[in-house]
């Protein structure tokens, strides 16, 4: 009787190419498989997006029409305001230099005026005080027939402070001619200031709500 024959080889077992076609079937499964997507990225805002530009605001509006508006907004009357404008001004053209921030302050304190104000007045005026100095000087000799001076401003400021008995020897006149006629003009420029900023401080106290 013959042997029985041996079983067949499976076809994994014979086929040198079935863990190929494994990893084959693998990798397509893997390629069919959807892939994640990449997370989506809202886009950044640019810093000019989230807060609005600032407003440039004009030197009128920082040293004068700011500070007028602080004061309304504590209860000082627009009267009061003008009154502070009007003298503030007159104190700031005295013809005397160095000595118009004391007469500020002495005039603030004897009219109760602001004193933040009659300061801010105080240089803001400064360009003009001196060719109203110039103009009280002249005013002054012409009134009195007196010799005009070399106008040096610097000199005199100079002697002034370091000399004073000696600028009263050579200037003392001069000085008291140009004081008389400021003492003059000082009335109607106080008068004039004062009805011309009435109206624009009364404005701006009907505007203080908005502002505020």
């Amino acid at each position: 009787m013959a042997p029985p024959s041996p079983p067949p080889a499976s076809a994994s077992c014979l086929s040198p190419d079935a863990p190929a076609s494994g990893s084959l079937r693998t990798s397509r499964v893997n390629s069919s498989s959807p892939q994640p997507s990449p997370p989506a990225h809202s886009p950044t805002p640019e810093p000019s997006a989230l807060a609005p530009a600032p407003v440039k605001r004009s030197f009128w509006q920082r040293r004068v029409r700011d500070p007028i508006l602080a004061q309304l907004t504590q209860g000082i009357t627009p009267q009061k305001i003008a009154l502070t404008f009007a003298v503030g001004s007159a104190c700031a053209l005295f013809p005397i230099l160095g000595t118009t921030t004391l007469l500020c302050i002495a005039a603030a304190i004897a009219l109760k005026l602001n004193q933040p104000l009659i300061h801010i007045l105080n240089q803001l005026l400064w360009p003009a005080h001196i060719p109203v100095m110039y103009g009280c000087i002249r005013l002054g000799e012409t009134l009195f027939n007196a010799p005009r001076i070399s106008f040096d401003v610097v000199r005199m400021t100079e002697l002034f402070w370091e000399h004073p008995t000696q600028f009263l020897h050579q200037f003392g006149a001069t000085a008291l001619h140009a004081i008389i006629a400021w003492t003059l003009l000082a009335p109607f420029f106080i008068a004039a200031i004062y009805f011309i900023a009435l109206p624009l401080t009364r404005r701006l106290a009907r505007k203080k709500p908005a502002v505020s």
